[in-house]
Formats: structure tokens, C-alpha cells, sequence
């Protein structure tokens, strides 16, 4: 993504003419976990009573969704809210999605997936992982890969406008603020900067 302009401001700039359309595209950043909490319970109640795929088994496959969520989290930043459409109105949608973060970094009513993006996706998500999973193990699985998405959505909030004071957290930081500031083309991990490792699309860090 080229880096044409950064606001700190922490204004919240106007996308779209229309009010209902402007109200779907912000959200406070509390609102992923009170719809995303309860799928998580919900999920784990389906795993563990209602059709028991066993505790270890299930813990197994939280531990595997949750370390998947890395990977697409990366992916999809990388590949998807990174591409750059040759057409205006393809590029008026990279805007929408990405762009305008990368603009207004601190905008705070759009650094989390407002929830008009958020439960579609997470819906395509269980169909799929529901089709390639054996019988009933999505319900272990994807609790995990929900819960790495709330991680990544607040810790992509806490990352804008808190201080850390851990060192970890402030290597997390440093990674993605390196993203906004440095190079948008490096840097794709938010909540983790493993896959960047992987794949070679770190910083070298001073």
C-alpha cells in the first residue's frame, strides 16, 4: 500500500453520504466481544455437553483454531487489505476496508472489524471449517479461531491509544506501528509478528 497521507487525528472521517451506511462502518471497540463472547460459550457448550467431542480433543482443537487464526489473520491483511485494484471503484472499496486506517490511524471508532464485516466473515468461516472438520470438532475449533480474532481486534485497538508498559507488548507495538509509519509493505502481523518471520516480511528492528 503507498503511503500518501496519515492523520493522528483522532477525528473520525466521514466515508459515506448516506447516515445508515456511515453508522455500519464504526463501532466501539467493545462490540466484538459482547457478540463473539457468547459464540465462544456457546460453542464450547456444544463441544463439551451437548455433543462431546471429548475435553482433550477439544482443547486440542482450540489450541489449533487459535494458532490458524495467526495464519488467516496474516493472510488477509497481507493478500487482501493490502491489494491494490487498478479501478476506481475497486480502489474505493480498498479504502473502505483498509485504506482509511492506514489515513487515520487513530481513528478510534474503526479499528476494530465493525460488526457488518465481522459476522459474515466469521459466518463464511464456520461453514467452511464445518465442511472440512470431522462431525462436531468445528465446535471445539472454532471457539479458538474466534478467540484469536477478539485478540487481534482489541489488541489492534490497545496498540492505537494505549501505553504499554511490558516489554512484549511493546515489541507488538513497535511491529505495527513500524507497519504504518516505516513500511506498509512489511509488518502484516498485528497480533503476533510470527508469520512475517516465516515468510520474510519483518523489519529489521534496532
Amino acid at each position: 500500500m503507498k503511503k500518501n497521507y496519515v492523520s493522528n487525528s483522532q477525528e473520525s472521517v466521514r466515508m459515506f453520504k448516506n447516515n445508515f451506511l456511515e453508522s455500519l462502518s464504526k463501532v466501539h471497540f467493545t462490540i466484538p466481544l459482547f457478540i463473539f463472547v457468547p459464540v465462544i460459550l456457546f460453542c464450547t457448550y456444544k463441544a463439551l455437553f451437548q455433543n462431546p467431542i471429548g475435553i482433550v480433543t477439544f482443547f486440542e482443537l482450540f489450541i489449533v483454531g487459535l494458532f490458524v487464526w495467526t495464519f488467516v489473520e496474516y493472510i488477509m491483511h497481507r493478500f487482501l487489505f493490502h491489494y491494490m485494484p487498478d479501478k476506481p471503484w475497486a480502489l474505493r472499496l480498498h479504502f473502505i476496508f483498509h485504506g482509511v486506517h492506514h489515513d487515520y490511524p487513530s481513528d478510534a471508532k474503526r479499528l476494530v472489524l465493525p460488526p457488518s464485516v465481522s459476522i459474515p466473515l466469521a459466518t463464511g468461516f464456520y461453514f467452511l471449517f464445518n465442511a472440512l472438520l470431522p462431525v462436531n470438532y468445528v465446535f471445539g475449533f472454532f471457539p479458538g479461531f474466534i478467540l484469536g480474532y477478539l485478540v487481534y481486534d482489541i489488541s489492534h485497538y490497545a496498540i492505537h491509544h494505549f501505553n504499554f508498559k511490558g516489554s512484549i507488548w511493546k515489541k507488538i507495538k513497535q511491529h505495527h506501528m513500524l507497519h504504518h509509519y516505516q513500511d506498509p509493505g512489511k509488518g502484516y502481523g498485528v497480533s503476533s509478528p510470527l508469520w512475517d518471520k516465516i515468510f520474510k516480511s519483518d523489519f529489521i528492528k534496532k
